[in-house]
């Protein structure tokens, strides 16, 4: 079993900054192996992806949130962060965290964390 836990979720206002975080616990044996990435999810609309790291700390966003939100990780703790800048009404959503390995295409998800942006 494989759990991912997120983290730092919260309303925050327009502008403003959030930090989320996934830890990976169980039988994962380190994140090190895995591609991982952070998704989400507003009220109506089908589930996006919004930043991806790989292994080798690749990075790729979507269009929508490049030079705004910044994805990175940290093998040793087996964590996954999501740092958001400049936050905007439409990025609010429930936010996942996604761990995947390519070899047995294994892919886990976390319960999601909400982020709201409003005044």
């Amino acid at each position: 079993q494989v759990q991912l836990v997120e983290s730092g979720g919260g309303l925050v206002q327009p502008g403003g900054s959030l930090r989320l975080s996934c830890t990976a616990s169980g039988s994962i044996f380190g994140i090190y192996r895995y591609a991982m990435g952070w998704y989400r999810q507003a009220p109506g609309k089908q589930r996006e992806l919004v930043a991806a790291i790989t292994s080798g700390f690749s990075t790729n966003y979507a269009d929508s949130v490049k030079g705004r939100f910044t994805i990175s990780r940290d093998n040793a703790k087996n964590t996954v962060y999501l740092q958001m800048n400049s936050l905007k009404p439409e990025d609010t959503a429930v936010y996942y965290c996604n761990a995947h390995y390519g070899p047995s295409s294994s892919t886990y998800w976390g319960q999601g964390t909400q982020v709201t942006v409003s005044s």
